[in-house]
């Protein structure tokens, strides 16, 4: 996996992210550093340790079903591609809830990096080296996490569905050009 393509994943996992630092930019009054430090660490943090649990995961099955790895990653990138297009189209807006306790914050965390652990077990049917490929992953989201926040007080929630829209296209053409490397390409 080229450097370009993990940068491309590591935005796609991260507009989940994202999009909730925007809610939360959005609810709070005032914006301060620590608000966007905070949703940056809790969201990198679980957009890295999730890939690299998923890998682990998939380090034990990686050889039993190596024949269709490439159809393992198209399944899982596009499954969870077409759901966060289908929340962005669907345009359920949610209230933005201020609160940046530690309970709230590790409840969003690990909603919005679920599809992670899915592509780290991704991940090791592609044989990605995952400490790199984790800690990009995980500053990536760090910093649109922290972007997030200030845009999210700045300019509201126009950038939601469409940051989330994003996110799904750029994870569906990840798994389509991973299934198509290995069928027809190869």
């Amino acid at each position: 996996m080229t450097m370009f393509e993990l940068f491309v994943i590591a935005v796609g996992l991260s507009m989940d992210a994202f999009a909730v630092s925007v809610c939360k930019g959005l609810s709070l009054q005032k914006m301060t550093w620590k608000h966007a430090c905070l949703a940056g660490l809790y969201f990198g943090g679980f957009q890295a340790a999730m890939p690299l649990l998923g890998y682990l995961l998939g380090v034990r099955f990686q050889e039993s079903i190596v024949s269709i790895d490439h159809w393992a990653a198209f399944i899982l990138l596009g499954i969870i591609g077409i759901n966060m297009v289908r929340e962005a189209i669907g345009g359920d807006e949610e209230e933005g809830d201020p609160s940046f306790d530690v309970k709230s914050m590790l409840m969003l965390a690990v909603a919005t990096s679920i599809d992670a652990l899915a592509v780290g077990v991704t991940f090791a049917f592609l044989k990605v080296k995952i400490l790199p490929a984790v800690v990009f992953i995980g500053l990536t989201t760090f910093v649109l996490s922290m972007t997030g926040v200030k845009v999210g007080n700045v300019f509201g929630s126009r950038y939601k569905s469409k940051s989330e829209l994003a996110g799904g296209l750029i994870l569906i053409g990840m798994g389509i050009k991973i299934l198509l490397e290995h069928t027809i390409l190869a």
